[in-house]
């Protein structure tokens, strides 16, 4: 059975580029790498979620410190549909607005580091956050998440 998770992709114009908001993933063990570290806001539903988007919008709020900006009335959110990759469905859906990446500082978790210490260390979710065109994007983030740039490019043009 696949895991569900939630995703709320911002997106803004620029001239004639779409950027996309993208968070680098936090922890040690992305610390040193760049290509393929890069997050949409996400994660999967918990109890008093009302559905998806509930969840899109508080993992967005939880990851960035900051909640998402308000859906535009004048630029509706698009579905972007789902992917399955390894054992999640990511289910992802984009919203036309802005935010500044400066102010994202979000939540931590908390994992045994160095392994096998037996010593547990706090880390935050998302180390940075910033607006790429949809090419950098491409090369930046997780495999995974690479499909619904495609749609949004379609969508958004």
């Amino acid at each position: 059975m696949a895991i569900d998770s939630h995703a709320l992709v911002l997106w803004r114009r620029r001239g004639d580029t779409v950027e996309v908001l993208v968070g680098h993933m936090g922890g040690p063990f992305w610390a040193r790498k760049d290509l393929g570290a890069w997050s949409f806001p996400k994660g999967l539903a918990e109890a008093g979620d009302a559905d998806g988007l509930a969840t899109a919008e508080r993992e967005f709020t939880e990851e960035l410190g900051q909640p998402p900006p308000p859906a535009d009335p004048d630029v509706p959110d698009l579905d972007l549909g789902s992917h399955r990759a390894g054992g999640k469905q990511i289910h992802a859906r984009a919203r036309h607005g802005d935010l500044d990446p400066a102010a994202a500082t979000g939540g931590t978790f908390t994992m045994e580091w160095p392994p096998r210490s037996g010593r547990e260390q706090e880390f935050p979710e998302v180390d940075r956050a910033e607006w790429m065109p949809l090419h950098e994007a491409r090369e930046a983030l997780a495999k995974n998440q690479r499909i619904f740039l495609d749609r949004l490019a379609d969508a958004a043009t």
